[in-house]
C-alpha cells in the first residue's frame, strides 16, 4: 500500500497495514489503485486511537457527549478528519472535528492534534484527560503523548507513557504494542 505524502510523494505504509489489521483500520480511499493521502491516513489513524485509549471520566460532563478531536491551527486535513469519522463511535460516543487557535480553546477535547507549523504553540498543552497527538520531529520526546514520525519513508508512531499518565490516560497494549515507547521520566 502507498500512501501519497502532503508533498507530493510516495510513502510506503507497512505500519498502516499492520494496524490496520490489529485495529480494523478501513482505510478505503475510493479506487483501488489511488494512493491515500498522508493526511487521509492520520485521521484514520486518529480514529482508531480513540478505540484504544481510555480517557478519565471526568473528560466528559455527560454519557452522551461525543469524542472531541481538535486541531490546534491550521487544518492540514482538509475534510479528511471529517470524512474519517462522520457516522462512526467508540462506545456509543460519536465523534466531533473542531479547530482551535489557542491553548484556551481546549476546553472540551478529547483529542488534540498539532501540526508541525503549531510544534512551539502546541507544547503547552499538558491538560489532564487531553491526548496530544503530533506530527513534528521528536514531538513524543518533548512532552506529547502520540508522534508520528515519518522514517524511511514511513510512518511510524511514538508513544510517550509517562506523559499518557500524567494526563490520566490509559493506553491499550495493543496500541502500545505497534509504537516506539518513550519515557521522559526517570528511564
Amino acid at each position: 500500500m502507498a500512501v501519497r505524502h502532503a508533498a507530493g510523494g510516495q510513502i510506503n505504509m507497512r505500519l498502516s497495514i499492520t494496524f490496520g489489521l490489529l485495529a480494523g483500520l478501513a482505510v478505503g480511499a475510493g479506487s483501488g489503485d489511488r494512493p491515500i493521502d498522508e493526511y487521509q491516513l492520520k485521521a484514520a489513524f486518529l480514529f482508531n486511537f480513540a478505540k484504544f485509549v481510555e480517557w478519565p471520566q471526568q473528560s466528559f460532563k455527560s454519557p452522551a457527549d461525543p469524542v472531541n478531536i481538535c486541531v490546534f491551527g491550521s487544518n492540514p486535513f482538509g475534510r479528511s478528519l471529517e470524512d474519517a469519522v462522520n457516522g462512526k463511535s467508540v462506545e456509543g460516543r460519536k465523534f466531533a472535528v473542531r479547530q482551535i487557535a489557542d491553548a484556551n480553546q481546549v476546553s472540551g477535547c478529547q483529542m488534540v492534534f498539532i501540526p508541525s507549523a503549531q510544534r512551539k504553540r502546541g507544547a503547552e498543552l499538558t491538560i489532564s484527560g487531553v491526548l496530544t497527538v503530533g506530527e513534528s520531529e521528536g514531538f513524543a520526546a518533548s512532552g506529547g503523548v502520540i508522534g508520528f514520525k515519518l522514517e524511511g519513508g514511513k510512518i511510524k508512531l511514538e508513544i510517550n507513557v509517562d506523559a499518557a499518565e500524567q494526563r490520566k490516560l490509559r493506553i491499550s497494549s495493543k496500541l502500545l504494542s505497534l509504537a516506539q515507547i518513550i519515557r521522559t521520566q526517570g528511564n
